[in-house]
């Protein structure tokens, strides 16, 4: 059975909210929530096109999707973006924090303030800003957020990539810590950490040389595609299927990383 023909009745009529949502795993996560019965706020910052034409996509299947723009790593706007997403929804059940990049390749001889500032402004305090953001919504009812980190917060990265892979801790360990606070209000948090995925975040920032290393530690023999690692977020998010489970990540990689 495909995972579109599985139905979760519990996301019908739910607000979900997914930053970096109009590409790659984020598309591929509004896709899916849409198509449970979701409404989703597909937030984009730069990819405005893409945005547009994936809630028109969302539409014309028969869901709900509204394109929100923000700079994820200003604070101020990315929370005024969770606000509109709200109160378009009247409510917001569910929080996806995607949003992330690696900026460039910088080894750790040669990081510069400018560098650190910029990788841990989009991948750490962007989930900071998004999540309190949106906490007054989601203990009104209790909710779930869910955020991305990656198999690069566990390996240290390597090819220049150990400042984005250290901003991805950050997240790991902040899903830890918000699980154990906002359990209290009904909020259950969690992660998602891909491995390899055929993005256009590597065709931004990874050679094909750089893949074919990457690839070559997969037990499974092939990089992964977004729409396999929606199962693990549709998971976490469901209450029913979920509902004992905070704080811990799911690993999405082809074995590439077995903790």
């Amino acid at each position: 059975m495909s995972l579109a023909a599985c139905r979760f009745p519990e996301f019908d009529g739910k607000s979900v909210f997914i930053t970096g949502a109009s590409t790659g795993i984020g598309a591929a996560l509004a896709r899916a929530f849409a198509a449970q019965g979701a409404r989703v706020g597909v937030h984009y910052n730069a990819s405005k096109d893409a945005a547009e034409a994936l809630a028109r996509e969302i539409g014309a299947a028969g869901g709900t999707a509204t394109p929100v723009r923000a700079d994820a790593r200003d604070s101020a706007a990315l929370a005024a973006a969770v606000e509109e997403v709200a109160e378009t929804f009247g409510g917001l059940d569910g929080l996806i924090n995607n949003a992330g990049g690696m900026v460039k390749r910088v080894s750790y001889a040669e990081v510069t303030d400018d560098d650190y500032q910029a990788v841990m402004d989009l991948n750490a305090r962007s989930i900071l800003a998004a999540s309190r953001a949106a906490f007054p919504y989601l203990k009104k009812q209790g909710g779930f957020v869910i955020n991305t980190t990656s198999v690069a917060a566990r390996n240290g990265a390597s090819g220049g990539a150990g400042l984005y892979g250290s901003s991805k801790a950050f997240v790991s360990n902040v899903t830890r810590g918000m699980a154990k606070e906002w359990i209290a209000h009904g909020i259950r948090v969690n992660a998602v950490a891909p491995g390899v995925i055929t993005t256009p975040f590597h065709e931004r920032y990874s050679t094909q040389a750089q893949l074919d290393a990457m690839l070559a530690t997969v037990p499974l023999g092939r990089l992964g595609v977004a729409e396999e690692c929606v199962g693990a977020y549709l998971f976490l998010a469901s209450a029913e299927l979920a509902g004992y489970i905070i704080g811990q990540t799911i690993e999405v990689n082809g074995g590439q990383l077995m903790p």
